[in-house]
């Protein structure tokens, strides 16, 4: 495959993005086309659809899938279910499927032009192979199935002490990392409440620790 464009979003690492796309849909990020694909004449149209399809790779899985199941987690990661019925990044093709919401096309830069989109569960510097747009009649269906994600809802936590970072980023950005934060980058085994984590955005580590459904942004 071509890559066609390079994703960017104030995730410099796996931990903390969403888990999948919609979930922070104040989430902004950007679509900078190679040199190749800098042509206008390509997104001819693209400003009339309201959602995109993104195909990209999970470039920074290290580890190979060589097994038929993998551990949700959505349902914990104790349970196991099997690799195509889940959308796990450690797959036999490490190809990711997100639908975001196209904000504006940046179409005059010295990179070309460049698509501005909101709530992507992307990578900063996550290779695309692809960007098709979302058609209502073909690609809707609000009375499928979801299998166990429907007997899983989200669950997201209460933020604390978000102000502690007003000085340090935009209310946009603000809005996005508190959005992220709320649905718990932790790994789902992890619960120990003392314990501080770091997660890197928009430039700077974020630190907070978890207890009792509560996340508290530290200094």
């Amino acid at each position: 495959m071509i890559q066609i464009a390079t994703f960017h979003s104030p995730f410099t690492s796996k931990f903390g993005i969403p888990k999948q796309s919609g979930l922070a849909p104040s989430l902004q990020g950007t679509i900078v086309f190679t040199t190749e694909y800098r042509n206008a004449d390509s997104l001819r149209g693209i400003e009339e659809f309201d959602y995109l399809w993104l195909i990209w790779e999970f470039s920074a899985n290290r580890q190979r899938a060589n097994s038929p199941v993998v551990r949700p987690p959505l349902l914990g990661g104790n349970v196991k279910m099997g690799v195509f019925a889940t959308r796990s990044p450690f797959r036999p093709n490490n190809i990711g499927l997100s639908c975001v919401r196209l904000s504006h096309v940046e179409w005059n830069t010295t990179q070309g032009p460049v698509i501005h989109v909101e709530g992507a569960d992307l990578m900063d510097g996550t290779p695309i192979y692809d960007i098709k747009p979302y058609v209502v009649y073909a690609d809707c269906h609000p009375d499928a199935r979801s299998g166990f994600v429907d007997r899983q809802p989200i669950k997201r936590l209460r933020v604390e002490n978000i102000d502690l970072l007003k000085e340090v980023y935009s209310p946009d950005e603000l809005s996005a990392l508190q959005a992220s934060l709320e649905l718990d980058p932790r790994p789902h085994y992890q619960e120990d409440p003392t314990r501080i984590y770091g997660m890197p955005f928009g430039g700077r580590d974020v630190h907070f620790r978890v207890a009792d459904g509560v996340l508290t942004v530290l200094p």
